[in-house]
Parts: C-alpha cells; structure tokens; sequence
C-alpha cells in the first residue's frame, strides 16, 4: 500500500524546467551574463581586428592581433552558447594579459603613447596621446572582471543563485 499512499510527493524532487518559445529548455544559469561577458570580448576581438586591418601598427603586430582575435573569438562564442568555466578561464586570462602588456606599453613610453622595438610612437595614439592605450585597458580590465565574475557565479550552489 505504500507506493499507493495518498501523501504529497515533494515538490523539490521534481525539478520545473521552462521552455523557450522553440521548445528549448531554457538555461539555468545567468544568461545575461553570460552575453555580456560573450559581447565584451567580442568587442575586443573586433576591435584588435580592425587595428590590424587599418595598419596602424605595422605588418607583423597586425598579423599578431589577427592571430589573437582569431583565438579569443571562438571562447566569446562558446561564452554565448554554453558558458563554459574554462572558456571563461581562457577569456580571464587572455584579458588580464593584455592588460598587463597594453600598461607596460604605456608605462614604457613615459605616457606619451606607445612605441614598439624602439620605433616612434605608433600612428593610433599619435593624435590622441595615451587614451586610446587607457580605453584598451579598461575594455581588457572589464573583460576580466565579467569573465571572473561569471565564473564565481557558476560556481555558486544553485539555491544560492535564487
């Protein structure tokens, strides 16, 4: 009689999924963040590409940022779809070393721009000093914080998300 009895099954036992339009089971996780963290490096791959392409820093640093964006871009996919913690990791540590080079950039040229292998200061921060170089920082900082973020909200227990 007991696989009969009329007590109430708990509801925590069956876990509610919600569907998408589609039929698609929606994420658990947080999605928006996810996309922001996806979209920011997006940006920064985007933006390294279109350095690259305009030629502001010479053939072999444009062949380089291509490379990097190249990588980058498929993590900011993988962000998007699946918020993968190590594609997350991977982002994290891709920003905080671009950040890292981008500040050692601007420390070495006393402020006034940066200059690669002794050359004069490139053709991208010539007009406008070191802001260009400080907004490539603060886009790669960002980034990293997003990542960071989102990784130590993943790693949350669920019902420490509600």
């Amino acid at each position: 009689m007991a696989a009969t009895s009329a007590a109430p099954v708990p509801a925590q036992s069956f876990p509610v999924q919600s569907t998408t339009a589609a039929g698609r089971v929606r994420a658990g996780g947080p999605v928006l963040h996810a996309r922001v963290v996806a979209v920011v490096t997006a940006v920064s791959c985007t933006a390294h590409l279109w350095l690259a392409v305009s030629g502001h820093h010479g053939l072999w640093l444009g062949v380089l940022m291509v490379a990097l964006a190249s990588i980058c871009f498929p993590c900011a996919v993988h962000v998007w779809r699946h918020s993968g913690v190590a594609a997350l990791h991977q982002v994290t540590a891709a920003a905080l070393a671009m950040a890292a080079l981008h500040a050692v950039l601007l420390l070495s040229a006393g402020g006034a721009g940066h200059t690669h292998g002794g050359a004069p200061p490139s053709s991208a921060v010539a007009g406008a000093g070191s802001t260009q170089l400080l907004l490539v920082l603060a886009l790669e900082l960002a980034t990293a914080l997003f990542a960071a973020t989102l990784v130590a909200r993943l790693r949350r227990p669920a019902t420490a998300r509600t």
